[in-house]
């Protein structure tokens, strides 16, 4: 499996983002319980978010984000992506 961190901003749409927000933090805690999501939130500004993935690759990771509630629902105006390998801390493994 391979780490992804994405990094992603909302659409100036506050009340559609807040309405889609528990079906996102729900779809979010399935996917942290089977290991697929490690770490998870919102910028402090309300603006976006940052995930990291633990994945097979770029495309499992596409997948997963396309079935996000927030994707599905339209409330990401704009998503980027990058393999990542942490190398102290707790996601580096040792």
């Amino acid at each position: 499996m391979s780490l992804f961190v994405v990094v992603w901003r909302y659409v100036d749409d506050a009340e559609l983002v807040d309405r889609v927000r528990p079906l996102h933090r729900e779809f979010l805690m399935k996917l942290v319980e089977a290991g697929t999501v490690r770490q998870a939130g919102p910028w402090v500004d309300g603006s976006g978010g940052l995930l990291v993935y633990d994945v097979a690759d770029q495309k499992e990771l596409d997948r997963w984000v396309a079935e996000d509630p927030f994707t599905v629902h339209g409330a990401i105006a704009h998503r980027q992506s990058w393999a990542w390998r942490p190398l102290v801390g707790p996601l580096s493994g040792s």
